[in-house]
């Protein structure tokens, strides 16, 4: 690809919880990840939070005490995609499926979160979204409607869909470049983004992982290892050459 054509170039990068592990935040599916210390059911799902939903608080009060630690911060990988959104001639999309703000604090601006974000709650009587940095409690008024007993964060559960779909397909559809960045493959919909790019794209697809991800074998090129080494080595390449 010549310098010429870069100004014309979208990049869509994917990233999961992959990238997110060494800035020392669980992952959910290894071994020792969030789903083998609590249900998912219990947590991660409208009917749990019918259930239960002092629960439910206070897992993700738990989470973004966490995310509020001093020593939790972005990392090698972070800031080499926030490098990359400010010296691409081209537009540069993250879609994370993390909910957590370190590509944010690492420079990114052109994020979109598909399962929504911690820092945020949302109002389920009248869908009103606002920042959220302390503990929700299930007594909590709504700000807008004033109404109680309806404040949950604002996260995507199994059975709901993702956020911004449209929009994410419709980028996917004109990117040049499709990256994946620290994730299992097999969490749907993100998981079949790479199979709709190839569709519908005259893109490159590469997978950054630590390992191969369940849908490996659908991208034309891999790279493997620690998040903090192959994403900076992959946007030092892009920007010097391309892909």
């Amino acid at each position: 690809m010549s310098n010429t054509d870069r100004s014309k170039q979208s990049i869509v990068i994917l990233t999961g919880a992959g990238i997110s592990k060494e800035s020392g935040l669980d992952t959910f599916r290894d071994a020792d990840g969030i789903w083998s210390k609590v249900r998912l059911e219990d947590v991660a799902t409208p009917e749990g939070f019918e259930r239960n939903p002092r629960m439910v608080q206070d897992f993700y009060n738990s989470r973004r005490h966490q995310l509020a630690e001093s020593d939790i911060l972005p990392n090698a990988g972070h800031e080499a995609l926030a490098r990359l959104e400010k010296e691409w001639p081209g537009d540069v999309l993250i879609v994370t499926q993390n909910i957590d703000n370190l590509h944010e604090r690492a420079g990114s601006r052109n994020v979109l979160h598909m399962h929504g974000e911690l820092l945020k709650v949302r109002c389920g009587r009248c869908s009103n979204q606002f920042q959220w940095v302390t503990d929700l409690h299930v007594e909590e008024a709504c700000p807008a409607c004033g109404e109680t007993d309806g404040m949950r964060p604002h996260v995507v559960w199994f059975g709901e869909m993702p956020l911004e779909m449209d929009r994410i397909y419709a980028t996917l559809e004109r990117c040049a470049l499709f990256m994946s960045i620290g994730t299992s493959g097999n969490v749907y919909p993100a998981a079949g983004f790479v199979s709709h790019v190839r569709q519908c794209a005259d893109a490159h697809t590469i997978e950054l992982n630590l390992e191969p991800s369940e849908g490996a074998t659908f991208f034309a090129q891999a790279l493997y290892g620690p998040a903090t080494e192959v994403v900076p080595t992959y946007v030092e390449k892009i920007l010097d050459a391309g892909w």
